[in-house]
């Protein structure tokens, strides 16, 4: 039996992928985790697998008002929440830069960064600030430099980035704020970058192979730990070597 740490997480985006992984991960390990998705049907199928120490909370992630019932619903379910991993992202757009309408820039930067803001904020003002805690947020390795068909989100990413560093500079000591990168990891989300050509990809990869979801959340449930207790502040690479070698796949 998995013995409780009587730590609590929020994972948001969770309803399958790297954000499901991560409340496998936390979960396996003991701690208690409130997952979100937009998708109800998918989020509830999430939570039944993840068993007993899990809770969903169904919504869109940059809704002020569904934000603010996830993070009341987990304290009154659990009370307290010590760890909150930003997952939620979006990418609806591949192309040149100028070719996109001021619009949808605005609707990326307030799904990946304005809410990864949001989420914290709000977390930090239920328990995290007189209590102390540790969030990631899952950025990419498109915030890292320019990538060819991706300038809106790697923008985003980027800004995510900062604001890691940023909030961390702020919240200590109490509050450490990580960040993690991945390169293309094998989810829905990604599919668009390496379906029918995973090999052709992979090849690229000094390690020879594409992320799993597993990969990003031991680095996750790794830098929500006491082993990462003098780590803030960064923003940890997850690329299979693929930034050591030129372009990004």
């Amino acid at each position: 039996m998995t013995v409780l740490t009587g730590k609590v997480a929020v994972v948001t985006g969770a309803s399958r992928g790297i954000g499901l992984g991560i409340a496998q991960r936390l979960v396996a390990r003991g701690d208690r985790v409130c997952i979100t998705g937009r998708n109800a049907e998918a989020l509830a199928e999430a939570a039944e697998s993840l068993g007993k120490n899990a809770i969903a909370v169904a919504g869109k992630a940059h809704d002020p008002s569904h934000v603010e019932t996830a993070v009341s619903i987990t304290m009154d379910a659990y009370g307290r929440i010590d760890y909150l991993v930003n997952n939620v992202g979006t990418n609806p757009v591949f192309g040149p830069l100028l070719d996109v309408e001021a619009d949808l820039l605005r609707k990326v930067f307030d799904v990946n960064v304005v809410t990864v803001f949001a989420w914290t904020q709000a977390v930090h003002r239920a328990w995290m600030a007189e209590n102390g805690g540790a969030v990631v947020n899952v950025s990419s390795v498109g915030g890292l430099r320019p990538a060819p068909g991706l300038g809106v989100y790697g923008m985003s990413k980027a800004a995510v980035n900062y604001l890691t560093a940023q909030l961390a500079a702020e919240l200590g000591p109490a509050v450490r704020v990580n960040g993690v990168a991945p390169a293309v990891v094998k989810t829905q989300f990604a599919r668009a970058l390496y379906e029918g050509r995973e090999a052709q990809v992979a090849s690229t990869y000094p390690l020879g192979r594409l992320g799993e979801p597993s990969d990003v959340a031991g680095a996750v449930a790794f830098l929500l730990s006491d082993e990462a207790s003098w780590i803030t502040g960064q923003t940890l690479v997850i690329d299979g070597g693929s930034t050591l070698v030129a372009g990004l796949a």
